[in-house]
């Protein structure tokens, strides 16, 4: 796990609703779009890296299937952008706009962050 949340266990992950959960895997993700902007790719790859630390917690803690299956075919598409030599940022949108749709909370949050 990175250094930043080297200390975040599935315990203390879930203390954090649902909501909670998605919207600070959103902040990474946001993260990553600036960073895939600038071409950082080096800074771009840890945040995908802290981005899939904090879905498998997310998986780890939710007991509904349907949600976990659901967040494990997402994670694939976030894997896929992690080993992709080619990273686009339209990609990059579509994963993250899927990630916004998990909760209505998070939901609200598009147009802010992807217009």
């Amino acid at each position: 796990m990175s250094t930043q949340h080297a200390a975040l266990t599935a315990e203390r992950w879930a203390r954090h609703e649902l909501d909670s959960q998605v919207l600070m895997i959103a902040n990474e993700m946001n993260r990553a779009s600036k960073l895939l902007a600038a071409g950082d790719n080096e800074r771009l790859v840890r945040c995908y890296q802290r981005v899939l630390n904090l879905l498998d917690l997310t998986v780890a803690v939710n007991t509904r299937s349907s949600l976990r299956r659901e967040l494990l075919r997402w994670r694939d598409l976030v894997a896929q952008l992690y080993v992709s030599p080619d990273r686009a940022l339209a990609a990059h949108r579509a994963a993250f706009r899927c990630l916004l749709l998990f909760t209505p909370a998070a939901s609200r949050q598009i147009p802010h962050l992807l217009g």
